[in-house]
């Protein structure tokens, strides 16, 4: 992915003072380390009369294929074949976006300290982008820049110059020119209008998307004519963010209309607290979805096999229904920690009854495990090395065979959507792999199979409908037969 940014200048004010706006030295060439690939910004040219900064962003495509496994993104309309051919590494599209806040977030602001009055000044500017996705066409290109001050250039690229007669692409090659916008407009109206025109975003849009999109649209979006469809495809036609978004903005063009505030026009009612704006954290919705798993099995003896510092099992303890709960965790540290939590030192002994503690490795068997209703393997199986999983499958399913076995993992193929997690990484340090829903569910269905269990598979957190949900949780039920066996084994055992 490629633009330029160009301006002009004279000896009293030359064209280099671009690289103090942009906080990029011209006579260096740097990277930087973004989400998804490494930004190198350049200047081609740089003297008194014209200088011209490069924005390259080097898309890592191997490490996204490997985490999304090509799933495309939302809307591509060659998302099948996307593993294989992508516009990824060629298009502008909201990865440029994130790239542009990222490198030059300080322009953005309009913040240099080295030419404070150049920065509030408008600049003769030229920008170019080669290659921009434009789902509706040149018009709405038109439509979408022409009002904010900017003469619009812009050409469609065929699909194919030896075949004229297939017509045009989706693609177009845009140049923008303005004497009266200052580089912050320039770089704002960029960040917001590049994902609208390829209207896909390659992360999952929460509701800090509306505060992003407010920033950015400070001065200009309230009072655009494309304000509606700028907002719902910016928020990925989420109805709920673009309404929230829209009532917003009719504010802020109301406060402006009667030269007030915000504040002094929204008293209607009490604001709501910052606790009340905040999504769930994932740990919370994976946390309530293995609760709601448990309470679905009837199951009141529960093992957290993993339980690190005792979250799970403080929530077990909440309900009554669950009358033995037992962590079990290698790590003497973070049991310590458990314990802490829990205030076991403090505990009723009706409470303290029903919680147990006890160090042990889920790579060996263990009979201390044997007799439950259930057990959880929350984070648990990609803190393991491959080849040591065929030892914790047997110690779990084959050994203790709990009749009900949770187990829940990240999803790589949704890493694509955390905005600040670089290319190719894995979500946490210690995870040893990450597994795809396919990997996931053909390992889960083996295992089910050699021990005698079904499986079904739940969505975690929000299902993206191209890379499916952040977390997947496999529910492993012990067949009927192999329970009646089980207890008759026992029966005879007591005999």
């Amino acid at each position: 992915m490629f633009l330029t940014i160009s301006t002009t200048g004279t000896p009293e004010r030359p064209a280099t003072d671009l690289g103090f706006l942009l906080h990029k030295h011209p006579e260096k060439s740097q990277a930087f380390s973004t989400s998804y690939g490494t930004a190198h910004v350049l200047y081609p040219e740089a003297d008194a009369e014209r200088c011209t900064a490069a924005l390259l962003l080097e898309v890592d495509a191997v490490a996204l294929v490997r985490r999304g496994k090509g799933k495309g993104r939302g809307g591509a309309p060659d998302a099948a074949l996307a593993q294989y051919v992508n516009d990824r590494p060629y298009a502008a599209s909201s990865l440029l976006a994130v790239a542009l806040s990222a490198v030059f977030s300080s322009a953005m602001r309009g913040v240099c300290n080295a030419r404070p009055e150049r920065a509030a000044q408008p600049l003769p500017l030229r920008i170019e982008v080669p290659a921009l996705p434009a789902r509706g066409g040149s018009d709405l290109v038109r439509k979408l820049f022409e009002p904010l001050g900017w003469a619009v250039t812009v050409e469609p690229v065929a699909l194919d110059t030896q075949f004229p007669e297939w017509g045009d692409s989706r693609y177009v090659r845009l140049v923008l020119e303005s004497r009266t916008l200052t580089l912050a407009q320039a770089l704002r109206h960029l960040y917001v209008l590049l994902p609208v025109l390829d209207d896909a975003k390659h992360y999952w849009v929460a509701s800090d998307e509306v505060d992003k999109l407010l920033r950015a649209g400070e001065g200009w979006l309230p009072d655009h004519p494309e304000q509606k469809l700028i907002t719902s495809r910016y928020l990925s036609r989420r109805w709920s963010l673009t309404r929230a978004a829209m009532e917003r903005l009719e504010l802020v063009r109301l406060a402006e209309a009667d030269d007030s505030e915000v504040e002094e026009i929204d008293n209607a009612v009490e604001a709501e607290t910052e606790d009340e704006q905040k999504p769930t954290p994932l740990a919370v919705q994976r946390r309530d979805a293995i609760l709601a798993a448990l309470q679905a099995s009837g199951a009141a003896r529960v093992l957290d096999l993993g339980c690190g510092q005792g979250q799970l099992v403080q929530a077990l303890l909440k309900d009554v229904r669950f009358t033995e709960i037992v962590g079990v965790d290698v790590s003497m540290r973070a049991l310590t920690i458990a314990s802490r939590r829990l205030k076991l030192d403090r505990m009723g002994e009706r409470q303290a009854s029903r919680v147990k503690l006890f160090q042990g490795s889920l790579a060996y068997t263990d009979k201390r495990l044997k007799g439950y209703d259930a057990a959880v393997l929350s984070e648990v199986v990609e803190h393991l090395d491959l080849p040591r999983l065929p030892a914790l499958e047997y110690a779990v399913f084959g050994a203790a065979r709990p009749r009900t076995v949770l187990v829940t993992t990240p999803n790589v193929e949704y890493n694509v959507r955390w905005e600040t997690l670089p290319a190719g990484h894995v979500r946490h340090g210690d995870h040893r792999f990450e597994w795809t829903r396919e990997e996931f569910r053909t390992w889960a269905r083996a295992v089910a199979e050699r021990h005698g269990y079904g499986v079904e598979f739940v969505p975690v957190g929000p299902d993206d409908p191209e890379v499916g949900p952040p977390t997947q949780m496999a529910v492993f039920e012990l067949s009927t037969a192999d329970v009646k066996t089980d207890e008759t084994e026992k029966e005879a055992k007591a005999a």
